[in-house]
């Protein structure tokens, strides 16, 4: 015997529907292709030995051993305002997944309703002995259900979930960049130190020079154009320090942005230690697609285009809603929730729409379109990291090279300098040739310590192309409430 009830037969249209609802109309996703080196160009005898190392995941500017930039990182990621702005972005991100998943549940709504009405005398097909006045009381509840039979809700849901995602990896690239400004920043402030007491070193020197021609010039033993030479070059070294010493102002206040502190109040403590140069383990090229924040957004960007495809397709189809009403109606308060005063409705509402003038075909050529996009632009991410890496690598090989020479053309010139001066107060020689020798040592001196910074630099903007320690694993825990939907 077949069951004729209308309860048996909404039972079994909605087991149908949610049967159906296993379709979506969004591609097949695949990450774009990007040429992958086995290994990276530039080698060097400062290369990790196991490619598989990576930074570490706990400060990894830890690994310049230096507590007051330790001190300085931390008081970044509690104060920075740029970083505190990328915060609320992705709390935004993933309030937006929790606001798009609550499409695959049913809504509730109820409602209390009491109120005095009166009907027009007018009114068409008034009963003749309803009077102008009455009550109405009303206690109900509404159901509401979306069958997602096209798959338009869990793709807007693993689209909001790729976008939370890339916006965890913007988060992370926003984190990584600071604090590569950070360390560079400070690199430089601690280079600066050193040039800065290497020009006072030289200030003294010139100004003991000064007093030397001074003596041997009241002795009628050199000309007065000796003393001018030796105090020209001692105002000169005195300029060079206070541009330096302005500089590392100017070093000091960016410092200070970072870190969330103002710039009229905050100071960073002269150390003219020298930074010793860290390994850093690059891996190998294929890792880089997974360690770098930015290539990971990028790559979430093209599944958040894919998955936007299926809801544009979706448009296409009729959207059915599963509705159900029930309550109490009565013109009086006393007795409202009586069974006659009960009241029910339930049923489907299927919606579709029969002309748009191409505006839903418009609306998937677009996610078509945004989804190449995409792809061209998480391609051109990839190329650029290859390009930093290699960059960077060759840079700290280059600049050590160029060091080691640097050196050897320092010593020379400190050397010709202390020559110079010994062959001067033994009158074999001029003043000029003492000065001509003292610039050379100088800038020998001040090219070595300028070296040596370039390349911590370019150390520290290795490490943000590596990723500095991050990797998609981060990526995880924004996917796990919506990995079933999938």
């Amino acid at each position: 015997m077949v069951n004729t009830r209308p309860a048996f037969k909404i039972s079994v249209l909605l087991t149908t529907l949610i049967g159906l609802g296993a379709c979506h109309l969004a591609p097949e996703y695949q990450t774009p292709q990007t040429p992958v080196s086995a290994q990276y160009r530039t080698d060097g005898p400062w290369r990790a030995a196991q490619p598989s190392d990576q930074l570490s995941r706990d400060g990894w500017w830890r690994i310049y051993n230096d507590p007051q930039l330790n001190d300085l990182q931390q008081r970044l990621l509690i104060n920075n305002p740029d970083l505190a702005a990328a915060l609320a972005h992705y709390a935004q991100a993933q309030a937006f997944v929790t606001q798009v998943q609550s499409g695959l549940f049913p809504s509730v709504k109820g409602n209390v309703n009491g109120q005095r009405d009166r009907q027009s005398d007018t009114r068409p097909l008034r009963s003749a002995t309803a009077g102008p006045e009455y009550n109405s009381f009303t206690v109900g509840a509404e159901v509401d259900y979306e069958v997602d039979l096209w798959g338009r809700v869990r793709d807007s849901v693993a689209a909001g979930t790729d976008e939370a995602q890339a916006s965890k990896a913007d988060l992370a690239n926003a984190r990584l960049s600071l604090q590569t400004q950070l360390a560079d920043s400070y690199i430089r402030l601690r280079g600066l130190d050193q040039q800065t007491q290497l020009l006072k070193e030289s200030t003294d020197a010139y100004a003991k020079a000064v007093n030397l021609t001074e003596g041997l010039h009241g002795g009628g033993i050199v000309s007065g154009l000796d003393v001018s030479r030796a105090k020209t070059q001692l105002s000169s070294a005195k300029s060079q320090l206070k541009q330096n010493l302005a500089q590392r102002a100017l070093m000091e206040h960016a410092i200070a942005s970072l870190v969330g502190a103002s710039a009229s109040e905050f100071s960073v403590g002269s150390n003219t230690q020298a930074i010793v140069l860290p390994v850093v383990p690059t891996g190998v090229p294929s890792a880089l697609l997974q360690r770098r924040p930015d290539i990971a957004a990028s790559e979430r960007r093209i599944a958040e285009a894919n998955a936007k495809i299926g809801v544009a397709r979706a448009a296409f189809f009729p959207t059915i809603t599963l509705s159900a009403q029930a309550g109490y109606q009565s013109d009086e308060y006393a007795g409202l929730l009586a069974a006659p005063n009960l009241f029910w409705a339930i049923g489907p509402t299927l919606v579709t729409t029969l002309f748009d003038a191409g505006a839903r075909q418009a609306g998937v050529d677009i996610a078509k379109a945004q989804t190449d996009e995409a792809g061209a632009r998480y391609r051109s991410v990839v190329l650029g990291a290859f390009q930093q890496v290699e960059d960077n690598l060759t840079l700290i090989s280059g600049l050590g090279d160029a060091l080691k020479d640097q050196h050897d053309a320092a010593d020379a010139a400190q050397y010709s300098e202390d020559l110079a001066l010994a062959r001067y107060r033994q009158g074999a020689v001029g003043y000029l040739d003492v000065v001509e020798a003292q610039t050379v040592a100088l800038d020998s001196q001040r090219s070595v310590l300028d070296l040596q910074t370039r390349q911590l630099s370019a150390n520290v903007a290795l490490i943000k192309a590596l990723g500095g320690g991050w990797n998609t694993g981060d990526l995880a825990s924004v996917a796990v409430a919506s990995t079933t939907q999938r």
